[in-house]
Formats: C-alpha cells, sequence, structure tokens
C-alpha cells in the first residue's frame, strides 16, 4: 500500500538533505518531481496540479528558503498538504434504535466482505450487529454472509424468495425482535452501474433512513474507483467510503483523490483478506506511512490486540527470574504473527521506511516454530539437554536442518540474555547478534 509513492518520496527527500539551502530552483525541481511521483501513484490529475501548486506557494516562503535543514522543511510542508487532502478523520454515525448502515458497492468490489469486517470490528467495541443479506442477485452472496457472520459473532437474516426491500425491512424488525442493537445491511450490486439497481437502492434507503450509507470500492481499480464513487454519490448519496483491497495496490492513488473528487471522507481501509483486516481511516497516520515516517500508534493497536495483557505481565515475570522458556517464545511468535506480515509491520516502524522494499520471509518464522514444535516438553523447558542425537531428531522432525537447530539454539540465548538485561534496566550489547 502506497509502496510506489512512498519510494518516489523518500528519494527526493534524500536529495533535499542534500542542500545546504532551498532556492526556488530547488523547489521547482521538487515540486516536479512531487507532481511526477503523484501522476505515477495514479492519483488524479486535477488533485496532483492543486497538491503541488499549495506545496510550491509554501515552500517558497522567505521562512523555508531561509531554513538551513531543506529536507526537513519541505517534509513538513508535504505532510501537512497530505493530512489536508485526505480530510479530518470522521467516525461511522450510528443513531437509532437499532442503528441502520446500509453498505453499497458493486460486484467484486469485496462488499459483503466488508459488511463481516465492520460487524467484527463494531462488535468488540460494544455493539450487538446483525448481518442482513438482501443481495438477491449474487448467487452464494447469501450463504457466503450466513457463514461469515458466524465467523464474526454477528446475528444474521435473510428471508427466501423475498425482495431486497422487504428483507431490509424484516431484518429491522428481527434487531428489534432480538435485541441487536445495529444491522448492516449487505445490498444487492451488479457488475457496472445501471438503472435496475440504483431504483431498487434509492427505495430501501428512504424507507430505512439509514444513519449511514457506505460505499465499498476496489482500491486497487485507482481511478475507476474515483468514478464510482462519484457516480453512487450523485445517483444516491453516500456518507463515506470503504476502500477495500488496499494491501494489493502499491500506488494507492485512489485514496489520495476519493475525498477531493467526491466530497466524501474515507472512513475505512481494506488492508488484507482476514476478517480483522479493516482499520478506521486515519489521515494523519496514513500522511505518516505515505512518507517513510512510520505508524507507532497503528503499530501499538495491533500489539495490543495480539498480545493479552496478562500474558504480557507473566512474561515479564519469567524474564525477571531467567525462566523464560522455548515453550514461552513459541507463545510470543504465534502472538507477533497475528500481527500481520511483517513487511507490514516494518512499514509502521518510524526510520524503517526505506526497508519497505525488502521481502521479510514469513518461512523463517515458520521453519523456527516447527523446530520447538518438535522438541519434546522438557527440551522446551530446558534447552540444554539438546545434544547432537537429539538435534539430529528435531532436525529431521521439522524439515530443517542441523545447522538450522544449532543456529536457532544459539540466537534463542543471547536473545534471552539481552530481553533479561532490558528487562533489569540495562542496555543490551548487540555484539555477536545475527
Amino acid at each position: 500500500m502506497f509502496d510506489v509513492l512512498s519510494e518516489k518520496f523518500q528519494s527526493l527527500f534524500h536529495k533535499l538533505r542534500g542542500y545546504g539551502r532551498l532556492y526556488p530552483k530547488n523547489v521547482e525541481e521538487a515540486c516536479a518531481q512531487v507532481r511526477r511521483a503523484l501522476l505515477e501513484a495514479d492519483v488524479h490529475y486535477k488533485v496532483a496540479r492543486d497538491f503541488v501548486a499549495r506545496v510550491q506557494a509554501k515552500a517558497l516562503g522567505q521562512e523555508v528558503l531561509a531554513s538551513l535543514t531543506p529536507g526537513q522543511v519541505f517534509t513538513k510542508i508535504v505532510y501537512d498538504e497530505l493530512v489536508e487532502l485526505l480530510g479530518e478523520p470522521q467516525e461511522i454515525a450510528l443513531s437509532g434504535n437499532p442503528a441502520v448502515v446500509m453498505v453499497i458497492g458493486l460486484q467484486g468490489s469485496g462488499k459483503t466482505t466488508a459488511c463481516a469486517k465492520l460487524a467484527r470490528l463494531l462488535h468488540k467495541k460494544g455493539r450487538k450487529p446483525l448481518l442482513a443479506a438482501a443481495d438477491v442477485y449474487r448467487p452464494a452472496a447469501v450463504e457466503q454472509l450466513r457463514i461469515l457472520a458466524g465467523q464474526v459473532g454477528a446475528g444474521f437474516f435473510h428471508r427466501d424468495g423475498a425482495k431486497s426491500l422487504a428483507i431490509a425491512q424484516a431484518g429491522v424488525e428481527e434487531a428489534l425482535a432480538k435485541s441487536h442493537d445495529l444491522v448492516i445491511l449487505d445490498t444487492a450490486g451488479r457488475l457496472h452501474i445501471d438503472d435496475a439497481m440504483m431504483p431498487e437502492l434509492v427505495e430501501i434507503k428512504a424507507a430505512l433512513k439509514p444513519s449511514e450509507t457506505l460505499l465499498v470500492a476496489d482500491g486497487m481499480t485507482g481511478q475507476d474507483a474515483v468514478n464510482i464513487a462519484r457516480e453512487f454519490e450523485s445517483r444516491l448519496g453516500v456518507d463515506g467510503v470503504v476502500l477495500s483491497k488496499m494491501d494489493g495496490d502499491a500506488r494507492g492513488g485512489a485514496a489520495l483523490s476519493i475525498r477531493a473528487i467526491t466530497g466524501k471522507p474515507i472512513k475505512f481501509l481494506g488492508t488484507g483478506e482476514k476478517l480483522d483486516a479493516l482499520e478506521p481511516f486515519q489521515p494523519e497516520r496514513m500522511a505518516s506511512r505515505i512518507l517513510g515516517m512510520g505508524d507507532v500508534v497503528t503499530l501499538v493497536e495491533k500489539a495490543e490486540e495480539a498480545f493479552d495483557a496478562k500474558q504480557a505481565e507473566r512474561m515479564g515475570e519469567k524474564l525477571r527470574k531467567k525462566t523464560f522458556s522455548f515453550e514461552d517464545f513459541l507463545e510470543q511468535l504465534r502472538a507477533l504473527k497475528k500481527m500481520g506480515p511483517l513487511e507490514d509491520l516494518l512499514g509502521l516502524m518510524p526510520g524503517m521506511g526505506q526497508l519497505k522494499g525488502m521481502k521479510v520471509d514469513g518461512k523463517e518464522l515458520v521453519q523456527i516454530e516447527g523446530i520447538i514444535q518438535s522438541m519434546t516438553k522438557a527440551e522446551r523447558s530446558n534447552p540444554r539437554l539438546i545434544d547432537g542425537s537429539r538435534r539430529r531428531r528435531i532436525a529431521k522432525g521439522s524439515g530443517t536442518t542441523i545447522q538450522q537447530v544449532n543456529t536457532l539454539l544459539r540466537d534463542f540465548e543471547k536473545m534471552k540474555k539481552m530481553v533479561q538485561g532490558m528487562a533489569r534496566g540495562r542496555l543490551p550489547n548487540m555484539a555477536g547478534m545475527r
């Protein structure tokens, strides 16, 4: 997500850091590179043009030209303009009893999955959602939503043979009867916007008066997503956008264009196939990630979700008492995997933006997990038991080599000493670590 734009910006800022001062010519060249970067990231040409004009106007100010840190100043200007372009964060509106969220979009945009992801997210915040399946045209849409509802702990409603409007109205009645305070309505989509789909959606919206109408747009389609959003807004009216499949698009132009073109905020980003891969859209965090500054807040939130507080406290106590074992290490590895792909986590760390293009081999974690699982319980608790014959057995059982087993044993001891030193407040000695 945004890799193309991020790489271009980081290259530009690195070049600017080499200048002692900024001059009008430097600013003009830098702004030309910003414009080129935006267009290559599939940002709408009018948005790119206006963005660069604002950056150039600010960068040509006397205060900036006299600055001794031109790279930092120019970066700050671009950051501020990105935040302005992306708009203020807007939470989903949930009023009424039950609150009704009408989810719309074309077939293939990820609309049904987005309904389930949203239900999961809001359920974790204390809501009791009901997923109502009103897409009666796409084969298997109803069954898909039924399965997803079970996976995210939401209620489910559908009425066989009924029309979409009747299903929507009955879904609200079902929610009232069973004490659900939220109805998420999966409406019918088409392969393209047509005159058969819109009147039906208009009728449902008029009847249910949803507190929120969310459009799911496929971020991978770039400017097509922007055009679709503009069309839905003009013919139906939307309150916000969910950009799906953003993990599959290295450009991200739709995210930077959609608010400027449609006037409607992005409220959520779909960042993966898993049902927890939906995050509220935070412009400041997104601008920071685009510019390679990291996103510590999102990283901490992911960690808090993956690591249980009591578990973390227990691990800290084990480290202080020097009883941290391979069993505990395996537990931490599994929690780390819940946080998502390692290369994505690197992109959230400040100063690690230059590593975004690096492919972190997740297979190594799988191998480590396999080696630990091939140990006996006694061996996990006391690695000193692992002699030559045991190492051969572990390597064979995990499909690895004796050398890989030896490397893990050695690195585990070094890691344990380092972390125990940190637990006692000492600065770790990194010498000798791989």
